[in-house]
C-alpha cells in the first residue's frame, strides 16, 4: 500500500465530517465557498479545443475515494457535459494490487492516477508516452523536479495531479502569540524553542505513528524531512540507493530525529506511546494546550475536529519544517500522476484536460486540495491551509523532493522502513541497528 494513497483516503474520510459534496451537477455554495467553481470552468467555449467526444467513455482508476473522489469528479463534470464524454471513475482501496491484476489480465483502465512514481515505472511497457501537446502542457505547468517524477528512462509518461506539502509543523497561533514565541526558521531554533516550551511546563511535541497495517509511515516522513534538509544530493543518493541506507550521513539524520522523538522531556504521553498513538489524532492535544507542536502534512488540515478553525489566526495552523542549511528552500511532497494505458482520442483529451490550468483551478474550488500546477490562483483553494500549501508548491524558488519511501522499493519503503522506525522509536533498536536492518532488506 502506498503511503500517499492512505493519506488521501483518510483525509477524505475526515473531510466527510465537515462537508458534503455531490458527484455531478453544480452543488450549492456553502459559507466557505466549497463546491463553487470558477466561471471559466462552466463555460463550454473553453472546451471546444477538446473536440466532440459524444458517446466516448474514458475509465480512470485511482486510490482516491469517498468525499474526495466526489470533489474530484465535480471538477471534471463540466468537461463531460461540454464535450459529451463520459469519465467513469473507480476508487480502489487496493490500488497497487488491482493495477497489477488488471494490467496482467489485459484489462487496464484507460487512465490510472498513480500515487507512487516507483509503482508507475513497473508498468512502463504498457504505458502510453505523453504526446507533444501533453508534454508542452506539463512543461508549462510544473517545475523540472515534478516533471522528472513523471519521467521514466528519459520519456515523459505522466503529468502530475494533486500535490501535498508534507514538510509542515502544526501549532496553535494563539499559544505562540500569548507566549511571545516566533516561528523557528532553522533546526537549531526549533530545538531552542522546544527547550523553552519544555521549560515552561508544557510538553513541546505530540507524535503518533499508528496507522493500522501501515503503522510506521508517519515516522518515515520525519527521517525524509531531515535527510532532505541535510542536502538534496544526499537525499537523492539515499532514495536511489546510490549510498546505502546505513550510510553514516543517514544514521546521523536518524539520530537527529531521535533528539525529538526519543526525548522523554519532549513527547506528550511519553516516547513509549508514539508507536501506538493513531496519527489521525496525534496532534489534537495542541487544541487544549497538552502539547505545542506536531509534524504532519498539509492534508492534516482535514483531520481536525469539525469545530476547529484551521487558519493563520485560528485554533491551529502550520509552519514549514525549518531548514538545516542557510539559504535552502525545500519541501517534501506527495501526489498522484496521470498515466495512460490507452491512446484513444478521448483518453488523450482527458489527459490534456487534467494537465490544464482550467482543471486545476476548478479542482481547488470543489473541496480541500492543493496543487503544484503553475498558473493557478491559490486563492481558489477552499481552506487557508490548502491556499498556503499551493502558494509554496507553485513557487519556482522552492526545491521539491517526492516522498522517499514512496520512491524506494516496496520491500523497503512500505515494509522494513515502517517496521524499523517502530522498533527504533520503541527503543528496541538504536539508529545504527535500524539502518543496518533496512539496508539488509534492500532488494
Amino acid at each position: 500500500m502506498s503511503k500517499t494513497r492512505r493519506i488521501s483516503y483518510l483525509a477524505a474520510a475526515a473531510s466527510a465530517l465537515a462537508l458534503a459534496a455531490t458527484a455531478c451537477g453544480a452543488p450549492e455554495e456553502d459559507e466557505e465557498g466549497r463546491g463553487a467553481v470558477p466561471d471559466d470552468a462552466t463555460d463550454c467555449a473553453n472546451y471546444e479545443d477538446y473536440g466532440d467526444l459524444e458517446g466516448e467513455t474514458v475509465s480512470i482508476l485511482g486510490s482516491i475515494r469517498d468525499v474526495e473522489a466526489d470533489e474530484m469528479m465535480e471538477a471534471w463534470s463540466y468537461f463531460e457535459s461540454c464535450t459529451g464524454a463520459t469519465i467513469e471513475y473507480e476508487g480502489s482501496g487496493e490500488f497497487e494490487a488491482d493495477m497489477k491484476v488488471r494490467v496482467d489480465g489485459g484489462n487496464a483502465p484507460d487512465i490510472a492516477l498513480f500515487p507512487q512514481p516507483g509503482l508507475m515505472s513497473n508498468f512502463t511497457d504498457s504505458l502510453v508516452p505523453a504526446s507533444e501537446e501533453l508534454s508542452a502542457l506539463a512543461t508549462e505547468g510544473w517545475s523540472e523536479d515534478w516533471i522528472n517524477y513523471g519521467t521514466i528512462d528519459g520519456t515523459l509518461y505522466a503529468a502530475p495531479h494533486s500535490s501535498n506539502a508534507k514538510s509542515f509543523i502544526w501549532y496553535s497561533p494563539s499559544f505562540f502569540a500569548d507566549n511571545g514565541y516566533e516561528v523557528p526558521q532553522t533546526w537549531d531554533e526549533l530545538i531552542a524553542l522546544s527547550d523553552t516550551i519544555a521549560g515552561s511546563g508544557v510538553t513541546p511535541w505530540c507524535a503518533g505513528f499508528e496507522s493500522g497495517g501501515a503503522t510506521g509511515w508517519p515516522g518515515t516522513d520525519w527521517i525524509e524531512d531531515i535527510v532532505l534538509r541535510e542536502g538534496t544530493d544526499i537525499y537523492d543518493q539515499w532514495v536511489n540507493h546510490e549510498i546505502p541506507f546505513n550510510d553514516p550521513q543517514i544514521v546521523t539524520a536518524i539520530d537527529k530525529a531521535g533528539s525529538i522523538l526519543k526525548n522523554e522531556d519532549y513527547i506528550y504521553g511519553g516516547t513509549d506511546t508514539v508507536s501506538s498513538t493513531a496519527f489521525q489524532e496525534a496532534g489534537f492535544p495542541i487544541l487544549d494546550g497538552g502539547c505545542a507542536l506536531s509534524r504532519q502534512a498539509s492534508f492534516y488540515g482535514a483531520m481536525w475536529p469539525a469545530d476547529t478553525t484551521v487558519a493563520e489566526d485560528g485554533d491551529v495552523f502550520a509552519f514549514r519544517f525549518p531548514e538545516s542549511n542557510e539559504g535552502d528552500n525545500t519541501m517534501l511532497v506527495g501526489g498522484e500522476f496521470v498515466a495512460a494505458f490507452s491512446d484513444s482520442e478521448a483518453t488523450e483529451a482527458v489527459r490534456q484536460f487534467l494537465a490544464s490550468e482550467l482543471y486545476h483551478n476548478a479542482r481547488l474550488q470543489t473541496g480541500p486540495w492543493s496543487t503544484a500546477r503553475q498558473g493557478v490562483d491559490p486563492a481558489n483553494a477552499t481552506t487557508p491551509i490548502n491556499q498556503f500549501a499551493t502558494e509554496i508548491l507553485i513557487d519556482p524558488a522552492v526545491t521539491v523532493r517526492f516522498d522517499g519511501s514512496d520512491l524506494m522499493p516496496g520491500e523497503v519503503g512500505a515494509s522494513s522502513f515502517w517496521t524499523g522506525i517502530i522498533e527504533w522509536v520503541d527503543g528496541d533498536k538504536d539508529s545504527q541497528q535500524m539502518a543496518d536492518d533496512i539496508e539488509a532488506s534492500w532488494p
